[in-house]
């Protein structure tokens, strides 16, 4: 229990998120070196099939609070929830995906367990002292620090989706499933859910997209957007956007890439049209691969871009689309 490392398992329309599994990959490995287990709490409910795939990448044991309350998330609810089996059990380490629900929930448990947090990390590892190192991008991606914990635990961390690597699943492996009483009832929860948006279709979501096609200003309109979707279906990629282009009503405010939108980290983020305000540098300067296709030599993305290509995207683009075309026949 002490060297115990325990992850909590995000789960969106019935499937698990993907930043869960790199957290159990990390995870173990830190649990490794404290000489504890691998652990994690599945919340919600009718859930409990889900806990299979979490001992695919690592976890002894999954703790288990299902309640017909806990269907859809309330801050309240997975607060208490989670906060309660963690004080419980208290693990060394307690990791949470810098996803939306991620940055609501994991200062609310920190704060109720009495523990710093470290949020929106880039990678996680122990520490020559035996104690668990965060690193993570601040002043808006200026500078990237390691942060050091006190003594009290849970060591708490939040970790940016995309960002830690992922083992093959042994789909071999169970987990030992103990079920947690949740012990909730509608009186603690002091807010509901009125209505549910579903936008996007079978669109990857942006923090989870391996490559990202993004437009900007400099698309001219949002009929222009179609050629960054033709682009985005060759590569199997996901449509993203400046503020620029949001603000313009070009595109969903969901489809934002930036301080001020989704913070992504895919293998390859190409930008077209966007001249790369410190705002949107924040939320993808972190990107594997970068490519940058505007005409204006000056503008700050190439100072970021890994490639740039100097010239009118709607030229580019489509010549791309259909060179990457060739390519896959």
């Amino acid at each position: 229990m002490a060297n115990d490392v325990c992850v909590f398992a995000e789960v969106k329309e019935g499937a698990i998120k993907k930043v869960v599994f790199e957290m159990l990959c990390a995870g173990k490995e830190l649990a490794d070196k404290l000489g504890g287990e691998l652990t994690a709490v599945l919340i919600g409910s009718n859930v409990e099939d889900l806990a299979d795939q979490l001992a695919w990448y690592g976890a002894s044991k999954v703790f288990l609070a299902e309640n017909e309350l806990l269907e859809e998330y309330s801050s309240d609810a997975y607060t208490k929830v989670l906060a309660d089996i963690v004080r419980e059990q208290q693990p060394s380490i307690l990791l949470i995906g810098s996803t939306i629900l991620g940055k609501d929930l994991a200062p609310g448990v920190a704060s109720r367990l009495q523990t710093g947090l470290a949020s929106d990390c880039i990678n996680i590892a122990m520490g020559d002292d035996g104690k668990l190192t965060a690193t993570r991008p601040m002043y808006a991606g200026k500078i990237i620090a390691d942060l050091a914990f006190s003594d009290d635990k849970p060591w708490t961390a939040s970790v940016r989706p995309n960002v830690l690597p992922v083992s093959p699943p042994d789909e071999s492996k169970k987990a030992e499933v103990v079920k947690v009483d949740a012990a909730i009832s509608s009186e603690d929860i002091r807010t509901s859910v009125v209505e549910k948006i579903v936008t996007g279709g079978e669109k990857v979501d942006l923090t989870e997209a391996e490559i990202i096609v993004s437009g900007g200003r400099g698309m001219k309109g949002p009929e222009n957007f179609k050629m960054l979707e033709e682009l985005a279906e060759v590569l199997g990629a996901t449509v993203g956007a400046s503020r620029a282009a949001v603000d313009a009503g070009w595109i969903a405010q969901s489809d934002q890439v930036g301080q001020t939108g989704k913070v992504v980290n895919p293998n390859l983020y190409i930008a077209c049209g966007i001249s790369g305000a410190i705002q949107h540098l924040a939320g993808m300067s972190t990107s594997k691969c970068i490519v940058a296709i505007n005409k204006d030599s000056e503008a700050p993305i190439f100072q970021k871009a890994d490639y740039g290509v100097v010239d009118d995207l709607f030229k580019v683009v489509p010549i791309f689309t259909e060179e990457l075309k060739k390519i896959k026949e």
